[in-house]
């Protein structure tokens, strides 16, 4: 009889107050309270009706407290995992790591952790944007913390959209499988919503692996729209919808990278939105390579000035260089940027020439060659000379501030349901978060005080979801600025692949339509 009247009473709980009940709950007993009847999940549908970011950062020194932290943290309110990125320092198993956190995500949620330079994200100590930069274990002031510590956990709700991990399989002793991968993000896309293209991708590349010609041919595969973003080179494992999927350490084969495909599920207002920090600056004049050899990832050319006839050396060059910066720049790291037409195609489509803008580092120069990082570049190929530039970083990056200030739409961000509820946004356009991709030769090290790369983002979204990664070589792809082309100017000039940047991927609702000549992808 008593059980009769609890029901009754539970039965006649406005759906109001039952919604006040349940958005207090942690993300686990909020799930268990949708599936206790179809009301409650009414409700509970009402209270998580838009999308949701939760991220966490935690610097605790005992790598197991740290990663229950973050786990702790990004579910203590309401949340359906549909994906989750995982940024860990050296002081964590990347296995460890995924089977805990996939274990408390679900099975069905997929999952990337990864590692590489560095971590940024919201302190769950002290609820504070934090960049924590890891130092080279060869530097002899290396200190425990420094290198090893640091775990920042990201987890995403967005109805309209379905997520999974596809791979960029590589056959030993053989070529990456690139156009399988793209082909596999294709028809992932396509099942989900009749579209080929997804509307973004976050990739992750290995570091024993040169993706450049990878990120370029997915690039010239997708439409403009789709926003790829990401990390070049670093460490990662992966589990994706349906099996765990690595690869790593087969015989067989091996992984080149993983990306996290966005597919369009229903009619839904999900946006993508990249911007770019550049941190160098151009010297000299352009060059045209002449002789080009490659060799265990490295390049050894000879190139003429443009507009000359005289073939130079990797000293002469350098000593033109050197010349033109006129010791106003103390110590310089130095790299070229290659401009790059090539001839794409996927699978039986038609050939595209494409033009691209990609990096590669100075390693020396001697009497015979200009020794380079990376390969992919052709006799033919022009390319000019850049160098780190912090006061350039500084002056992009307030460029960057005033393109997220545009993409505010006049929507501060509220952090719960109650709060949004409240304020009656419910119509309005909303930041749901950010990721970050920042270079390892920027950080505190390179401005001369903390936090400058994050700030684009905290100054015109405080209190949002981001999180990021210090990396060593950022994926953003977008359209090169004219000035940024030199002589030969044209529209689909791309670049991919950048040095001493940010990226910046913005993911924002809007339950009306966009804003004529709102720009998603840069």
């Amino acid at each position: 009889m008593g059980s009769g009247r609890d029901r009754s009473g539970m039965a006649s709980m406005s759906e109001d107050l039952m919604a006040n009940i349940v958005g207090r709950l942690p993300a686990v007993s909020f799930a268990a309270a949708a599936c206790v009847c179809k009301s409650w999940r009414r409700v509970c549908s009402q209270v998580l009706s838009r999308p949701k970011l939760a991220s966490a950062l935690s610097l605790n020194p005992s790598a197991h407290i740290a990663l229950q932290e973050v786990v702790d943290k990004v579910l203590s309110e309401p949340i359906f995992p549909h994906f989750a990125i995982v940024h860990a320092g050296q002081g964590f198993s990347l296995a460890g790591a995924l089977q805990y956190i996939g274990r408390k995500l679900g099975a069905q949620t997929p999952v990337i952790v990864s590692r590489d330079a560095g971590v940024i994200g919201i302190d769950v100590t002290t609820n504070e944007v934090k960049e924590v930069e890891w130092e080279d274990d060869s530097e002899d002031n290396v200190t425990e913390i420094n290198r090893k510590h640091g775990i920042v956990l990201t987890v995403g709700f967005v109805p309209g959209l379905k997520v999974d991990c596809i791979p960029l399989v590589r056959l030993a002793e053989g070529p990456a499988m690139v156009d399988k991968f793209i082909m596999d993000i294709r028809e992932y896309s396509t099942s989900i919503s009749g579209c080929a293209s997804p509307v973004g991708l976050i990739l992750f590349g290995d570091g024993s692996a040169d993706i450049k010609c990878v990120v370029e041919k997915l690039d010239s595969a997708m439409p403009v729209e789709t926003a790829i973003v990401g990390d070049e080179r670093g460490e990662f494992l992966y589990r994706s919808v349906n099996d765990w999927g690595n690869v790593h350490g087969s015989q067989e084969c091996c992984t080149d990278a993983v990306a996290l495909i966005f597919a369009k599920e229903s009619i839904g207002e999900i946006r993508f939105h990249m911007a770019l920090s550049d941190g160098v600056s151009k010297i000299g004049p352009r060059y045209k390579a002449v002789s080009v050899r490659t060799r265990d990832n490295h390049t050894w050319l000879t190139a003429r000035r443009e507009g000359r006839e005289e073939v130079l050396d990797g000293e002469s060059i350098l000593n033109q260089i050197y010349d033109e910066m006129d010791d106003r720049i103390e110590y310089p790291e130095l790299y070229i940027r290659v401009s790059k037409r090539r001839k794409h195609t996927t699978g039986a489509e038609k050939t595209k020439l494409i033009t691209s803008l990609s990096f590669h580092a100075l390693l020396r120069g001697d009497e015979e060659y200009l020794y380079l990082d990376g390969t992919s570049i052709k006799t033919g190929d022009y390319f000019q000379f850049y160098y780190t530039d912090p006061a350039t970083a500084l002056a992009s990056g307030n460029k960057v501030s005033a393109s997220l200030r545009s993409l505010n739409l006049g929507c501060n961000f509220k952090s719960s349901y109650q709060a949004r509820a409240a304020a009656g946004n419910a119509d309005k356009a909303e930041v749901l978060g950010g990721f970050m991709f920042a270079c390892c030769g920027r950080g505190a090290s390179f401005f001369g005080r903390p936090n400058v790369d994050c700030s684009p983002f905290v100054e015109n979204f405080p209190g949002a979801p981001l999180a990021g990664m210090f990396c060593g070589g950022e994926i953003g792809c977008c359209s090169m600025s004219s000035e940024e082309q030199g002589s030969r100017r044209e529209s689909s000039t791309r670049g991919c692949c950048h040095v001493y940047s940010t990226v910046y991927l913005v993911m924002w609702h809007a339950p009306a339509p966009a804003p004529a000549g709102t720009t998603l992808r840069g």
